[in-house]
């Protein structure tokens, strides 16, 4: 039990900034990812249902194209709106870490497991915003850092952070990613 309280505890320190993260990788590389997601305290729920005409996850080669996953929980957009004009920065940085364990989840549904990605090769996020907004990366960040936080230095990726004018269903954020497997 002591060495599980110290597995938790040294999973939970990391430092504010990604960059320090990347020289110091919080994650050992021989967990299993699952064991990391329990160590983290996340549980992945059953895949959110396509919102239109496309399917979640596309395999081509050694790549995965996880589509665009919004704050789905229960079957509903957890958070909804404009940033800064209707939720709060740390609401959206929120709904970016849940869009990212609905894609774990899509991609654990198609995979079996999550041992299986190699390397996040890409991350798009996307934030629902006003034009003067211009702290979008401080959202994605949360995003990126959760990823992070889950493989480790295969979680390093190439990502962008886009401010837009509305999401589908009102949701204040959509993330995609891109996926290498083995």
């Amino acid at each position: 039990m002591l060495l599980f309280i110290l597995q938790i505890h040294r999973y939970r320190k990391f430092s504010i900034f990604y960059e320090d993260k990347v020289k110091t990788p919080t994650v050992k590389p021989d967990f299993m990812i699952d064991e990391k997601l329990a160590l983290l305290g996340i549980i992945l729920p059953s895949p959110p249902k396509p919102a239109g005409s496309y399917i979640p996850v596309v395999i081509t080669g050694k790549l995965v194209f996880i589509s665009g996953q919004i704050p789905i929980k229960d079957g509903k957009v957890a958070h909804l709106g404009k940033v800064l004009k209707d939720i709060s920065i740390e609401e959206a940085q929120k709904a970016a870490k849940l869009c990212i364990i609905n894609a774990l989840a899509q991609i654990k549904n198609e995979l079996g497991s999550l041992d299986k990605i190699s390397k996040i090769v890409r991350v798009s996020g996307f934030v629902n915003s006003t034009p003067e907004f211009t702290d979008q990366p401080k959202v994605i960040n949360a995003a990126s850092d959760l990823i992070f936080e889950i493989f480790g230095t295969k979680g390093q990726h190439s990502r962008i952070a886009i401010g837009v004018a509305s999401l589908p269903l009102n949701s204040c954020v959509e993330i995609d990613i891109i996926a290498e497997i083995v």
